[in-house]
Order: structure tokens, then C-alpha cells, then sequence
């Protein structure tokens, strides 16, 4: 009997070396490659943003972040972290539970109908994550609306893919931006067939616009509706900073407007604007929302704080376009080769070369202590390796031009290719 034991335990353990011989390799293919992920430690300091220490040592040298979705500081403004502080006083740390269960506290009321406010929507809802907005409202309305078919662009994010892939619905991808594709796949469904067209406003890794007024027109067209993620807007474009369709003036024909408060509004979260019989609907019946915790009074909280203040106030907004053009003007007269497909506060720079892309980051960190994340495969693709930096209104001139010199010094030390013209720059 113990020499039966003794054997089944013997294969048992073999059987697991096969599984960590699999990761291994994996995960090595992902080293060679320079795709390998590592975590920076980056301890911001509270009131001296963008500045950061590495390790939280008061001693050491603070570096310069220069690729935070802080996109407007908000993170660490009186406003929001008083409003979080209160918060805590009186509530304490949790939430309790979900919002089904005991986890609907009084901060969210005013936060969705904040939010709903702002994009000119009948109500909004709000959830843990912006990851899971999009994830947990396409699961549910795809598998709510009987034979539905998804439009999606080709580069929407990785939330965006997951939910529609967790769903049975029949997809089309369209070429990225290209409304002209966009309609040959939608004309090429019965028009009483249920419909949804999910795209973003700015795409985070190129930078770029969507033809939003386009895309509506074509909604309207086909009967289709149309859900729009906006986190790269909201608080930055269009009056009171409601994003890029009320920048454009078409808000009031986008059927759902996804957003984030881990963004431009400083701290965490995501939500959908819609009507009011939509988002009862995705309450009712999206698992992703029913079975998840609420997020804590404290953070709700910072988040309403934190979009009441936007609504009111352009000074962030202002400063952050007119450090953008700044900082643009500064890389390309310096040849560091800004990505042409960048039209926003989003300045992709091209490196093209996973291990170089790795290797740079290193060296700006360590010898001009500024810190910028390397961008690789699988996020973009291969051969189109980046930087993507992003001004703030917190950032100085002087740290604009310390980071164009820096990134010159490390183009020039690792070969990598700079701006001869226009066409040279990856569009």
C-alpha cells in the first residue's frame, strides 16, 4: 500500500513539472523577446506631482513621471483629497458589500447623477473599474438583444475585446477609424438586426481622434447604437471638460458613453451615461456589476469632488493643451520622432525595437531620473515600439526641456533612428 502511495505521489509531482516547464518557457520566450513586463516602484509625492521617489527614501533623488493618466494632477488636489479625508471620518475605509447589498452608500447618488449631468445622459451607473464598465455592460447588452452583431474598431482596448469575446454575439472588426469599412460591414446586415458600434474617442497608444460625427451618422443609418468609450477625454475636452462628442457637439447621439475616474478625474473607477431604461437594464442584469463590491465611500467621494470641480473649472484643461503644444514643438524641433497619428495630449514616441524600447527606459531612469514605461508587444504592434509621454499642467518648462535633452542623449546612445522628416515618424 505505501509503495502504491509512494508512486501515485512520484507521477503527481512529475505531472506538475510539465506545468511549470510550459510557464517557464513562455515567460522566457517573453525575456528574449524584450517583451518581458517588470514593475517599477514609484511612490509619488503627495503635493509635488510629477515628481516621485523610487524607493520612498527622504534622501534619495526624486524622478520626473512622464506617463501617469493623472492626465490633470487631480490625484493629489485639496479639493479631492479633503473630500476623501472627510469621507473616511465618517464612514470609515470599505463599503460593505455590493451595491445590491449594503454597498450603495450616499456618495453615489450625487456621483452618477454628477456624472450623468455632465454628459447630458438620463442617469449613469457607476463600477469598481473602467476595465470593468466595458467589460461587464458589453457582456450584458450582447447577450440581452437576441442576434446581436458588434461593430468594433480594430484597436479598441483590451476591456472592450474581453467583453465582447466573453459574449456568444456575432462580431465584425473594422479597420481602425475607417468608416468607410465600417459601413460596408454594417450594409451588409438585415437593418432590423440588433446593432452596436463600439469605438473610443482618443485612442491611448497612437494619440488619435475618432470620426465621431461620422460614426453616428452611420448609427442612424443602419439603426445601430452606438457605445463610446471616452476615458482619454473626459475631463479634458469639450465644455466642462465632458469629452471629445461634446467637444463636437454630437453627445446626444451617442447612445452610451463609457468613462473612468482613474484618469483625468484622479482617482479610480469606471461608469456608463445612457438613458434610464438601459441602465436599469445593465444593473438588473450585468453579472460583472451584481457580483462585485462597491467602491468605498471615500473614493466615491473624491470622485464627485474631483468632477464638480472640472465642470467648473478650464484652468487645469488650459495648461494642459498649452504644455502639450510645448512639449510637441520642443521634440520635433529636437528630431525625436513623435508619431504622426498623434492629434491630442498623447505624444507616442517611436523607438521600434522591444529591447531597445526596454534598455531606454532603463537609462532614463537611472541617468536622467526620469521614468517613462516602455510600450511593447502585445499592447502595440511589433516594429512600432514607444514611449508615450504626456504633459501635465503640473510639469515645468524646464522639465520639458530636461526631457528632450535626455531622450536625445538616449537616442543617441542606443542607435535608435531619429526624425529625419515627416515620413520617417511611423503614422
Amino acid at each position: 500500500m505505501r509503495l502504491l502511495f509512494e508512486w501515485k505521489f512520484l507521477l503527481l509531482e512529475g505531472g506538475k513539472v510539465m506545468y511549470a516547464e510550459i510557464l517557464s518557457d513562455k515567460l522566457n520566450s517573453l525575456k528574449e523577446s524584450g517583451q518581458y513586463r517588470e514593475f517599477v516602484t514609484i511612490n509619488r509625492i503627495c503635493g509635488q506631482y510629477p515628481l516621485a521617489k523610487l524607493n520612498g527614501k527622504e534622501d534619495e533623488q526624486s524622478v520626473v513621471v512622464w506617463c501617469s493618466n493623472d492626465y490633470l494632477g487631480m490625484s493629489q488636489h485639496p479639493v479631492v483629497t479633503a473630500a476623501m479625508h472627510d469621507a473616511i471620518r465618517l464612514y470609515g475605509a470599505g463599503s460593505g458589500g455590493s451595491r445590491n447589498i449594503g454597498g450603495t452608500h450616499y456618495h453615489y447618488t450625487l456621483l452618477e447623477s454628477s456624472l450623468a449631468d455632465w454628459h447630458g445622459k438620463e442617469t449613469a451607473l457607476v463600477f469598481p473599474t473602467g476595465y470593468s464598465s466595458n467589460d461587464a455592460t458589453l457582456q450584458c447588452l450582447l447577450r440581452l438583444f437576441p442576434n446581436c452583431i458588434v461593430f468594433s474598431d480594430e484597436l479598441n482596448h483590451a476591456s472592450i475585446i474581453n467583453g465582447i469575446r466573453s459574449a456568444k454575439a456575432d462580431r465584425a472588426i473594422f479597420r481602425h477609424n475607417d468608416v468607410d469599412h465600417l459601413e460596408e460591414l454594417l450594409a451588409s446586415q438585415p437593418r432590423n438586426r440588433a446593432k452596436i458600434i463600439v469605438f473610443e474617442s482618443i485612442y491611448s497608444m497612437d494619440g488619435d481622434i475618432a470620426p465621431i460625427e461620422k460614426i453616428t451618422n452611420l448609427a442612424s443609418k443602419y439603426n445601430a447604437l452606438t457605445f463610446l468609450d471616452e476615458v482619454h477625454a473626459i475631463g479634458m475636452y469639450g465644455p466642462r471638460g465632458a469629452g471629445m462628442a461634446a467637444e463636437l457637439g454630437v453627445a446626444d447621439r451617442i447612445d452610451i458613453i463609457q468613462g473612468t475616474m482613474a484618469k483625468a478625474i484622479g482617482v479610480i473607477g469606471g461608469y456608463i451615461a445612457s438613458s434610464a431604461l438601459l441602465i436599469d437594464a445593465v444593473r438588473s442584469f450585468a453579472s460583472g456589476f451584481i457580483f462585485t463590491t462597491s467602491l468605498p465611500p471615500a473614493v466615491v467621494a473624491a470622485c464627485y469632488a474631483s468632477v464638480e470641480y472640472l465642470k467648473s473649472s478650464d484652468k487645469e484643461r488650459k495648461e494642459l493643451h498649452r504644455k502639450t503644444i510645448m512639449l510637441r514643438e520642443t521634440l520635433t524641433q529636437a528630431g525625436i520622432p513623435v508619431m504622426q497619428s498623434s492629434e491630442t495630449h498623447i505624444l507616442p514616441v517611436l523607438i521600434g525595437d522591444a529591447k531597445k524600447c526596454k534598455a531606454a527606459a532603463q537609462r532614463l531612469l537611472e541617468k536622467h531620473k526620469i521614468y517613462l514605461q516602455p510600450i511593447n508587444s502585445p499592447t502595440v504592434p511589433i516594429g512600432t515600439e514607444r514611449f508615450r509621454v504626456n504633459v501635465t499642467p503640473n510639469h515645468t518648462e524646464e522639465q520639458i526641456l530636461q526631457l528632450t535633452d535626455a531622450l536625445k542623449e538616449v537616442f543617441h546612445y542606443f542607435d535608435i533612428p531619429f526624425a529625419q522628416s515627416a515620413a520617417d515618424v511611423y503614422a
